[in-house]
């Protein structure tokens, strides 16, 4: 096989390019497909810093820190639920018979004309319609049923194949990263392991950051339900602040368990011991609804604009606008994302104008100024009459010149 087999020129162009438009048509026909491994990704990014700790502090090989730490989240992600599940039905069950009997009650009040002074307000239509829902909401049609039974059918199947992804991710991940390397030609290699260094710091300072905001959300609501009274302050806090890692559905499921623990126990003590327990939920929910927006458009971009070096209103800019279009998952990956696609942009540009890959050695990409850390101080001007009369404009030259070699005397006297 002496002869020359290798692609000319164009040819490898064109296939280069036939393979660059089948991984977008790929990409565009299993989108749901895609964005569940993105899914996966994530959740594995999340748990590989305690794979790479486990391996790197003990002797275990990568595949058994793996099993260890995949299996215990598993058993905590499905055990946890599982044995709770019992308790929370009853306790929703009690929820759900108070809800009833409120709605029944608002209804009885609005079929009777409601008198406030001389003027007379007629709600019977509102009590009908309140009705109608209940009974609507009571009474699925069969339809609605087997579509909600298909969809969680489907989601059952994505939630496997999503648990079998985070395996493969943690379990396989340096030969992955190694074939992606190995596409490109052997004198890119160093420049793209940089590359991969770089943008592997952008999405650890942003788990740093996520964490610091999980840990303030926690504090701050474990503090709120504390003064309110509300039993199970700490867990509630700590629920919170985990869920706060999942915008929307994360606040809702929090806000969900601390309205459901005022409604059935309400306020054990402090101001709002005395009301009742249905207003206590609603005041729980209200100032819920206060923190969370505040952390969403305040404490959010500034942590995470700090965690990744970008500007806070540029964050919130992009935080919003990847809810609107791709919700959960694009309020979770905008901001890594758009770190990295900086870093990439970046080493593009460099290359194309000809110099070398990156600016710097990447030393002090994630840490603050020195002038950030350690400002300098402003030096404290003394008055005129404070100021030495060796230091003093108005001081004799001739005092000074005799008085220095002295102390240089006196100093070189001293060290002796």
């Amino acid at each position: 096989m002496n002869r020359n087999t290798q692609w000319s020129l164009p040819f490898r162009y064109a296939v280069g390019f036939a393979l660059f438009v089948a991984l977008v048509a790929f990409i565009i026909y299993a989108r749901d497909a895609i964005r569940n491994l993105v899914i996966a990704a994530f959740v594995a990014y999340l748990i590989s810093p305690i794979v790479e700790y486990l391996s790197v502090r003990t002797r275990l090989s990568r595949r058994a820190s793996v099993n260890i730490v995949y299996f215990s989240a598993l058993v905590l992600l499905v055990g946890v639920p599982a044995t709770l599940t019992p308790i929370f039905y009853d306790e929703a069950q009690i929820v759900i018979q108070d809800i009833l009997d409120l709605s029944d009650q608002v209804g009885a009040m609005l079929s009777k004309p409601v008198h406030v002074g001389n003027l007379v307000f007629h709600l019977e239509g509102w009590g009908n319609n309140l009705t109608q829902l209940q009974g609507e909401f009571l009474t699925p049609l069969p339809e609605e049923a087997l579509k909600l039974l298909e969809t969680t059918s489907v989601g059952a199947l994505w939630f496997l194949v999503i648990l079998v992804s985070v395996y493969l991710f943690l379990s396989e991940w340096p030969r992955m990263r190694k074939s992606v390397f190995d596409w490109a030609l052997p004198p890119y290699h160093d420049e793209l392991q940089e590359l991969y260094v770089r943008i592997r710091n952008v999405w650890m300072a942003y788990l740093r950051g996520q964490i610091v905001l999980m840990i303030i959300v926690g504090v701050v609501f474990t503090a709120v339900w504390v003064v309110m009274g509300i039993p199970g302050a700490l867990v509630l806090g700590v629920i919170a602040g985990l869920f706060t890692l999942v915008p929307d559905v994360g606040p809702f499921i929090a806000v969900a368990l601390a309205a459901g623990v005022a409604l059935l126990e309400g306020s054990t003590w402090g101001p709002l011991v005395n009301l009742p327990n249905f207003w206590v939920a609603g005041i729980v929910i209200a100032v819920y609804l206060v923190l969370i927006n505040l952390k969403n458009f305040f404490l959010r971009p500034y942590i995470m604009g700090r965690s990744v070096h970008m500007n806070e209103g540029l964050v919130f800019i992009a935080i919003v606008i990847a809810t609107i279009l791709e919700g959960i998952l694009g309020a979770l990956l905008v901001v890594p994302v758009l770190a990295s696609l900086v870093l990439i942009a970046g080493y593009i540009q460099r290359k194309v104008l000809g110099l070398p890959p990156f600016e710097d050695d990447g030393s002090m990409q994630f840490v603050a100024p020195p002038e950030k850390v350690n400002p300098p101080r402003r030096k404290k001007m003394l008055p005129l009459e404070e100021v030495p009369a060796s230091l003093s404009p108005m001081a004799d030259p001739s005092s000074l010149s005799e008085s220095q070699p002295k102390r240089m005397y006196a100093r070189k006297k001293a060290n002796k």
